[in-house]
């Protein structure tokens, strides 16, 4: 009867113990404090080219419209090339002509230089065969550089998209004559993207390789993205006291040029204190924030008081305690909605509620 009687009373407070309200706990920390500061900026083209011409020429043909995407190498407008193609192959022919006749040179010396200069050939005629071979080198020579900048001249007639991007904006259309230096076109790459912050100047020197910034494109369904920091630009704007903050994102943060951007910067403060999750911080209407500290009790339960407390800066979902713990406490995170000072508690299983 003992027996059963010790495995009854065992077994209820195993139940007792089950309905005792269940919470999560975590243990005060002490990290390095980290200062935030929220930052509005823009999306910029790292590339922007307006495209003009080399020569003067009709425009003959247009392969895209404004919003139209390309890829590096694609013809988006020609010109009227009917000349320079004339030129072209008249430069090819009088090339060819001057290799012909460096042909029958060299023929011509090789026939002197095998007869014999001084017994069947006078040396001077071997002599003056040598000159005719370079100078026909020579006229050859300039002839095919003659060829290739005109092959250069033609290609100019073509204007090709120096990068990948998206045509934002055509100035020019068919029959219109262009210059050197008129703009035709205006590409933007919208792939290599950065992105601009104005900073307060107070944090220029504490912005450091372990500082983060997330960013967080405008628009519905959009979480900060961490990015890399590329550059600071210490030409500072004398009204607003602030510096040029430059980053670059990842392929997964969907913006493109122009576009409003927010984001957190986080820099270390250069000190340590006690921190616990955001979760632990309860706050009342008459100002008053506290914690739940949980104490072992016994048969695996916690015994929870509340604690009031001094809150600092907020950082990465975590707050800083000024005043009200000593660091090795354990505090509620989860289920601290509804208790009361001395209650009973077990721990519940992560993440249930």
């Amino acid at each position: 009867m003992g027996f059963l009687a010790g495995l009854w009373c065992f077994a209820l407070s195993q139940v007792q113990a089950q309905d005792r309200p269940g919470v999560e706990l975590e243990q005060v920390e002490t990290s390095d404090i980290i200062s935030e500061v929220s930052l509005n900026g823009t999306v910029n083209a790292l590339r922007t080219s307006r495209l003009s011409t080399a020569v003067a020429g009709l425009v003959e043909d247009v392969r895209v419209e404004t919003g139209g995407r390309v890829a590096r190498g694609d013809l988006l407008m020609s010109l009227d090339d009917e000349q320079a193609e004339f030129e072209l192959e008249s430069a090819r022919a009088e090339a060819s002509e001057a290799r012909v006749r460096l042909e029958e040179a060299q023929r011509r010396l090789t026939e002197a230089r095998s007869v014999g200069a001084g017994r069947n050939i006078a040396a001077t005629e071997v002599s003056a065969r040598e000159s005719e071979v370079a100078a026909t080198e020579a006229a050859l020579a300039r002839l095919r550089a003659e060829e290739k900048r005109r092959q250069v001249l033609l290609d100019r007639h073509r204007i090709e998209a120096p990068f990948d991007g998206v045509i934002s904006y055509r100035a020019s259309d068919l029959g219109e004559w262009v210059t050197p230096g008129d703009e035709l076109l205006t590409l933007v790459d919208i792939t290599n993207l950065r992105l601009d912050f104005r900073v307060p100047q107070d944090y220029y020197q504490r912005i450091t390789d372990a500082s983060e910034l997330l960013v967080q494109a405008k628009g519905p369904d959009q979480k900060p993205v961490p990015v890399t920091i590329e550059s600071l630009l210490p030409v500072s704007d004398s009204r607003a006291r602030t510096f040029l903050l430059r980053a670059t994102g990842p392929e997964e943060l969907k913006v493109l040029p122009g576009m409003a951007v927010q984001a957190t910067l986080r820099v270390s403060t250069g000190e340590q204190g006690l921190t616990v999750s955001r979760d632990a911080i309860n706050r009342y209407p008459d100002g008053r924030v506290t914690v739940w500290i949980a104490e072992p009790a016994d048969e695996d339960l916690y015994e929870v008081r509340e604690k009031r407390v001094e809150v600092g800066s907020s950082f990465d979902n975590r707050m800083e305690i000024l005043s009200g713990l000593d660091g090795d406490e354990h505090v509620v995170i989860r289920g601290n909605e509804s208790l009361e000072d001395g209650a009973r508690v077990r721990l519940a299983e992560r993440g249930s509620r």
